[in-house]
């Protein structure tokens, strides 16, 4: 499946209901072929390559890597445009207090802004500022645009069965 594939599928359901692999070290039924072993090497090259384009393109618009992916997180948010701190834990994948102190940092730049959850007084609503929506939408266009010169280095690895092997 082609990772644009993947990514249009993976969008259809939040993030935190897409399944990942258990870290118990243990190694799955079939081995790799040496095929697979160069598709994996390529796949997460490909990876680190887009990463290390997307730190360098946010530092260069003034940013820190960890505050572009909070106000995508923000706008990306199904179904509304406001999360909690709790929410961005979660999509972030960070601890509660890291979260409030780039909240903190993207609030004092102008970039996001917090209210009253109306809901639940022990909770905060954070949402984009106009400063906020406008770098959001300048970076996330450009890596758009590099996702697509890379769409096939960053094509998910074809495995190869016992069948396959050289």
């Amino acid at each position: 499946m082609r990772y644009s594939a993947v990514i249009r599928r993976l969008g259809e359901a939040a993030w935190s209901d897409v399944p990942v692999a258990g870290d118990d070290g243990r190694a799955g039924s079939e081995p790799l072929t040496k095929r697979d072993f160069e598709a994996l090497a390529r796949f997460r090259f490909g990876i680190r390559r887009y990463l290390r384009f997307s730190e360098e393109t946010v530092r260069g618009h003034g940013l820190a890597p960890q505050q572009y992916v909070l106000l995508l997180a923000l706008k990306g948010f199904p179904e509304r445009e406001w999360a909690t701190v709790r929410e961005l834990a979660d999509r972030l994948q960070l601890r509660h207090h890291s979260v409030v102190e780039l909240v903190d940092r993207a609030q004092g730049q102008g970039l996001v802004e917090r209210a009253a959850h109306p809901d639940d007084a022990r909770a905060v609503r954070v949402m984009l500022t106009q400063d906020g929506e406008a770098i959001l939408a300048r970076l996330s266009a450009l890596h758009r645009d590099e996702l697509r010169r890379m769409e096939l280095a960053l094509s998910l690895p074809i495995w190869h069965d016992e069948g396959d092997r050289p």
